[in-house]
């Protein structure tokens, strides 16, 4: 169960790294990363919808 965790929490990692890049280019060139701003937000997607998973699976381990 740990190492679902920590795989959880490395979506929030890698959104950040994909939202700095996004900052970043917009800051350097003035446009907009839209790959990167897409994969961000897929990856907070991710951190919610595996979070909620494993609460599932731990109640259901419980039972």
């Amino acid at each position: 169960m740990k190492l679902f965790k920590f795989f959880q929490y490395a979506y929030l990692v890698f959104a950040i790294i994909f939202f700095y890049n996004v900052v970043s280019v917009y800051l350097k060139e003035g446009t907009l990363d839209i790959a990167s701003l897409l994969l961000a937000a897929a990856a907070v997607f991710m951190f919610f919808f595996r979070k909620r998973f494993n609460k599932k699976l731990e109640n259901k381990d419980d039972q």
